[in-house]
């Protein structure tokens, strides 16, 4: 009876899985939503990746949440998110009934999710950092986890209660597998070495120490004699699960592998490596076979569907891909994934949101619908993160600066690349035009600020003074004066004309990371990163006088936008969160959250009715605000 009422659930699971709605690709954009978010452009860096039990879905784990793609031939798309995580999701797990997936997180928490509804079932705590593997055993009664907390657990996977505590290993534990009989648990550790425990009694059975690098990954053979390890020092290492004696090493210089997989018929090893390519190797000869190449960055997970015709691999260039098994082709690549969002920027019109970050490997720069989120398209010449983004007061130009000390600026319209000013001798923080578009002012690691014309091109001059990073520039609305603000915890004003130093203000209790003008030009805001006090301090700009303080973020303060009309102040911190302030007295309006990392950027809409906040979960909320 106990079978049959099985069968028939799992057979009710797939059919309501395959009757999914196929729902348009940018319909993402509101699903999952945080409470008073209306929509989210990106969908967050990916981790690591399951197939679903009959392999028409898979799941991949990323910094705001469960991604569920529908892996069938010619049906490839995205069909939900799962979010509810308060970090990012760095591994998951089907059950083996496919109605349950755990998802553990870097908040060191493991929650289980109902695949029909997407609801929590329970969450799993007791590891004291972030969760690094799950496996569930194969009769799907209990789940292993492995952490940064040196320990692997094995928990019932129906209660969530803890069964017992594995702590042989002296550093964090990076995976853990069960025998496909169940009765035997193996954990890799960056301790160089790897575990065997017999599951039923939590016993430490065997340890293997032949690696000289961190042990990333294990996995057993489908029969179960052997055991595959995984380490950054360019091997794998296949053991005899019973006796632990070595049998033969699968060597590659310079791959760094990270992930290994077997086929499901045994025959094959699959490894995923840091130089981005995946590798197929004879299971038994140790023979290498063929390499998939595509990914530019390290592969960080390798799977099989249950059925074995289709691998899928996930990488650090945030895309997904499939591969036919048996012709070794490319079949498809899930994209759109962003690895960190740094800047954001609306257009003077108000119809476009420009962002940038990074992913794939590149500094990008990404343009959305700011009314429909559809992405409009991504430039990529800067070469690594993209920090700073501005548009031109005229709307014609667009600025962008970052991690290789360019400063590029491109047609906002037909997003040509129009000239590349270079100088600075350190990153570039933060970009700004000013109110007249006439010049451009930028601020950089190398303690400088420099003016450039913005027509031409033509560095105009170097603004000296500050002892250490410059982190954030200002123009006054009446183009009358120019801010910085630098890591040396103070902020000076210029005369934007001449480059000639005006005044400091008084020195703060910290570094000053963010600082933004009232449209009025009358007020100064500074955010402040003062131990565990960051606040935003508001300046009289004419007495140069303190004229109040706005307290409540938890941690540093990285971006302050005033809306266009001068009555709120908007603030983005490390705490993750936005919060909303009234701009003459200081009250707290409200307290937006939802982003699993922290908030990089924030800006208004033009038309005040709307409050982008950028991430480096990869993502940016818009939020209403009226």
């Amino acid at each position: 009876m106990m079978k049959t009422t099985r069968l028939y659930l799992i057979t009710l699971l797939l059919t309501f899985l395959l009757l999914l709605p196929n729902a348009p690709a940018q319909n993402y954009t509101k699903w999952s939503l945080p409470d008073r978010a209306t929509m989210r452009l990106g969908k967050g860096s990916i981790g690591n990746i399951a197939f679903s039990p009959d392999a028409t879905r898979l799941a991949g784990g990323s910094a705001i949440g469960i991604w569920i793609y529908d892996v069938r031939p010619g049906e490839e798309k995205e069909l939900d998110l799962i979010a509810g995580h308060t970090q990012s999701i760095l591994f998951i797990a089907y059950s083996p009934d496919a109605s349950t997936i755990a998802a553990g997180s870097s908040d060191g928490t493991v929650k289980l999710w109902n695949t029909i509804t997407g609801e929590r079932q329970t969450t799993l705590e007791g590891h004291a950092g972030s969760i690094y593997s799950i496996a569930y055993s194969p009769d799907g009664k209990t789940l292993a986890t492995g952490s940064r907390d040196y320990t692997a657990c094995l928990w019932d996977a129906e209660t969530g209660k803890l069964k017992t505590t594995l702590s042989e290993h002296s550093d964090d534990v990076l995976s853990v597998a069960f025998s496909p009989d169940g009765k035997t648990l193996a954990t890799g550790s960056r301790d160089h070495t790897a575990c065997l425990w017999d599951v039923e009694t939590g016993a430490h059975k065997i340890t293997v120490k032949e690696h000289t690098s961190s042990v990333n990954d294990v996995a057993f053979s489908p029969n179960g004699e052997t055991l595959a390890t995984v380490s950054y020092d360019d091997t794998v290492r296949l053991w005899d699960a019973m006796t632990g004696q070595h049998k033969k090493t699968l060597r590659r210089p310079t791959d760094g592998f990270h992930t290994a997989v077997y086929s499901p018929d045994g025959k094959t090893i699959t490894t995923g490596s840091w130089n981005g390519t995946v590798r197929l190797w004879n299971a038994y000869s140790g023979q290498h076979k063929t390499v998939l190449r595509g990914h530019t960055a390290p592969v960080n997970f390798v799977v099989y569907s249950a059925d074995g015709k289709t691998i899928a691999t996930a990488s650090a260039d945030d895309t997904v891909r499939l591969w036919d098994a048996k012709t070794r082709k490319h079949m498809t690549t899930f994209s759109g994934h962003t690895r960190s969002i740094s800047a954001i920027a609306y257009s003077p019109d108000g119809g476009t949101i420009a962002s940038g970050g990074f992913t794939e490997g590149r500094g990008i720069l990404q343009l959305w619908d700011a009314h429909t989120g559809a992405h409009k398209t991504t430039l990529s010449e800067h070469v690594r993160e993209v920090f700073a983004v501005a548009y031109s007061p005229d709307g014609k130009m667009i600025a962008t600066g970052g991690r290789d000390g360019r400063l590029r600026l491109s047609n906002a319209h037909t997003w040509e690349h129009i000239t590349t000013l270079t100088g600075h001798a350190g990153f570039i923080y933060a970009v700004a035009f000013s109110p007249i578009a006439r010049t451009l002012a930028t601020a950089s690691r190398d303690n400088t600020a420099r003016l450039w014309d913005a027509q031409s091109g033509k560095y105009i001059a170097t603004l000296t003074g500050h002892k250490r990073s410059v982190t954030s520039i200002a123009y006054a609305p009446d183009g009358t004066t120019l801010a910085t603000a630098s890591t040396d915890a103070t902020v000076r004003l210029w005369d934007p004309q001449t480059g000639k130093h005006i005044t400091t203000l008084p020195k703060f209790q910290g570094p000053v990371l963010s600082i933004a003008y009232s449209p009025d030009a009358e007020t100064l805001a500074t955010g402040i990163f003062s131990g565990n006090t960051p606040a935003v301090w508001l300046w009289d700009v004419r007495t140069g006088k303190h004229i109040t303080t706005l307290s409540g973020h938890i941690d540093a303060i990285n971006s302050i936008a005033y809306s266009h009309d001068g009555t709120k102040i908007a603030t983005g911190s490390d705490d993750k969160t936005v919060r909303l302030w009234d701009a003459k007295t200081g009250a707290h309006f409200a307290t937006f959250s939802g982003h699993t990392r922290n908030v990089t950027s924030v800006a208004f809409s033009p038309d005040r009715n709307t409050l982008a906040s950028s991430s480096n979960d990869g993502t940016i909320l818009l939020w209403e605000i009226r």
